[in-house]
């Protein structure tokens, strides 16, 4: 048995960060896994991944590179010249494996994984559709097996399917897999919690109580996951980081600049370094992981990457960032959008205010995005056609307007738009600032048209 140090890499797809019960959910035994996970490691509190879409933001996260760096703005492949992060560890003897969304990380000849265990597996009488506890329990047990019979130590990349559309229960999950998968938990419409994002209607309830019968069922497979690693004897040299990929795919989360689409439940347990039940403050952005985990095993780091390692800030107490950049590309392709589509979007946030540009927005342009599926948009289309107020948030989430200026200590769900409120002038004007110099230092090919909108203007 190899007694390196091993990594586990844990996310779920599209959970929103403030869907745990360790990061604020009031709904009781929502997560009992991820709250014990957290109570044995670090919880970081502002923590984000860099463009709120499945498949670009895991691309970042393996790479260290903004999207329009490593090539992947969209659901595309990243480019040829890209370093990834298990590319470094298989020339440093790692075994790498991946457990679900695999075809999320492109092309595949680029992650030298040694397991690559496809989405729709099957195990026994099972068909999990990446959202069964169980096959996940098998298939990391397997893995760590493969890896102690070749003596190396792992890499393990584990990715539920769970709490992606379709919700669990509902009749899109019928009509996508012919089939109700297992639902171990469901919660009353009446109980759950409501993001003040969204407007507090029936319908919306009912899809947010399929949504929370996602996340628990995500929770459960985490749990069987860390019960394979204890079950294996590596628990205590391997380094488990968990988080979401983005935010949940309601409207002003997933697919969006917001702090409801970017900010992540991340939790972070190395055991023998990391004291139980540690809180982080800092900004952390998702180019973060991969020189993380690269310094956390003290190899090389990659040259051209955009991150830098938050290892001394959960050791040490270092300070990191004072403000981060984070953006948004283009959808996927899929039953609302019928093709992939362009909405640029870029934000500079601090721990406090979140400036946002969106390029798009010129008043006629709809944005659409899976967002829109389900039960939450129609009940707001029905609800605006008699509130006023439900009116006004449908349509600015259709339309937008080029700038948004929010103070996210009042207001974390952006619901007042500042931006031309007086009395902020002089913050907004060094947002835009931060802004300019982000794009300028990232080569961002958006840079040309916000210095003729905005700061021409």
């Amino acid at each position: 048995m190899n007694t390196r140090m091993n990594i586990m890499l844990i996310t779920v797809d599209d959970m929103n960060y403030n869907s745990p019960g360790c990061f604020g959910n009031p709904m009781p035994g929502i997560t009992p896994n991820l709250d014990n996970l957290a109570s044995k490691g670090v919880r970081f509190n502002n923590a984000h991944v860099t463009i709120a879409v499945c498949q670009p933001s895991r691309s970042v996260l393996l790479t260290g590179s903004y999207p329009h760096h490593n090539g992947a703005r969209g659901f595309q492949a990243i480019d040829a010249g890209v370093t990834t992060l298990p590319q470094v560890l298989h020339r440093n003897g790692y075994y790498n494996g991946i457990i679900g969304k695999e075809n999320h990380c492109a092309p595949k000849e680029k992650f030298f994984w040694d397991a690559y265990i496809q989405t729709l597996f099957r195990d026994g009488d099972g068909d999990g559709k990446g959202r069964e506890p169980d096959v996940y329990y098998k298939q990391v047990k397997k893995c760590i097996q493969d890896a102690d019979d070749q003596n190396k130590p792992f890499f393990l990349m584990v990715n539920s399917h769970d709490p992606h559309r379709p919700f669990a229960g509902s009749d899109d999950e019928l009509r996508l897999f012919g089939m109700h998968c297992q639902i171990p938990k469901t919660f009353d419409p009446d109980e759950v919690y409501v993001p003040e994002c969204l407007p507090d209607l029936p319908d919306i309830r009912k899809e947010l109580a399929q949504y929370y019968a996602s996340c628990h069922r995500a929770d459960l497979c985490i749990g069987r996951v860390l019960a394979a690693l204890e079950e294996s004897g590596h628990a205590d040299n391997t380094v488990v980081l968990f988080l979401s990929d983005n935010g949940m795919a309601l409207p002003f989360a997933k697919t969006n600049c917001y702090l409801n689409s970017t900010k992540s439940p991340y939790i972070m347990r190395w055991p023998g370094y990391i004291k139980s039940g540690m809180v982080c403050d800092e900004l952390i952005n998702g180019i973060d992981y991969t020189p993380t985990i690269l310094d956390i095993l003290g190899l090389e780091p990659i040259l051209d990457c955009d991150g830098k390692s938050f290892k001394n800030v959960v050791l040490a107490g270092q300070k990191h960032y004072d403000d981060i950049f984070t953006l948004f590309f283009q959808t996927a392709n899929n039953a609302v959008t019928k093709r992939p589509l362009d909405f640029p979007m870029r934000c500079v946030q601090d721990k406090r205010f979140a400036y946002i540009f969106n390029a798009w927005s010129d008043g006629e342009t709809e944005f659409l995005s899976d967002s829109r599926a389900g039960l939450t948009y129609n009940a707001m289309e029905e609800a605006a056609k008699r509130d006023d107020s439900v009116r006004k948030r449908k349509e600015f989430y259709q339309y937008r307007i080029t700038e948004e200026f929010y103070d996210y200590r009042d207001d974390p769900d952006a619901l007042n738009n500042l931006i031309d409120k007086p009395e902020y002038y002089n913050f907004i004007e060094k947002f835009r600032k931060r802004m300019f110099k982000y794009m300028e230092q990232s080569r961002d090919g958006l840079i040309d048209e916000f210095h003729r909108r905005i700061l021409s203007n």
